[in-house]
């Protein structure tokens, strides 16, 4: 039973949990591999999936899901906004692609990364995503700090000069 509480007076015990007369944000929720919402904002090269989000479970202030990059594949470039993103890697050996220019010249820094590994992406850091692997699929868990996942596709990587927001400056 995918139930908040099974002793709950008035619970319904319905075979689908999303008809509960609770409100969404009274109860637990259990989001299924298999019924992750492909409806979601996309990048080339990649299929994001929702698990957590306002649609799907009410949730205010954290989106979470899974991208799967296809092997030798690439995303666009982009940022997530304002969106703080964790990331994950649960398969495979992606690699996420920046521009730093500490050193006086713009350079192209490249995270490889394995299967325990995690990222921090900061809001509107333009980066890029890649799988350089010939045989194997990517797969990794993603959680931001906004309610839905915020995608904004850009024609290059760029440095983030002042990083918009509290603390900005």
């Amino acid at each position: 039973m995918d139930a908040f509480h099974p002793d709950l007076p008035g619970h319904d015990h319905g075979p689908d949990p999303r008809e509960s007369a609770l409100p969404l944000r009274a109860r637990l929720h259990h989001v299924r591999a298999g019924a992750l919402d492909g409806d979601t904002a996309q990048t080339g090269g990649m299929r994001r999936f929702a698990a957590i989000s306002g649609g799907s479970v009410g949730s205010e202030r954290i989106w979470m899901g899974q991208t799967h990059v296809a092997p030798e594949t690439a995303s666009s470039n982009h940022h997530h906004g304002e969106s703080e993103t964790a990331i994950h890697v649960v398969k495979g050996h992606p690699e996420f692609v920046f521009l730093d220019d500490s050193g006086g010249t713009a350079e192209e820094v490249r995270i490889r990364t394995s299967p325990g590994d995690y990222i921090f992406v900061p809001p509107y850091v333009p980066h890029r995503e890649e799988n350089p692997s010939p045989d194997d699929e990517a797969v990794v868990v993603i959680a931001r700090s906004t309610q839905e996942a915020i995608v904004v596709n850009l024609p290059e990587l760029y440095v983030l000069r002042d990083a918009p927001g509290p603390g900005a400056g």
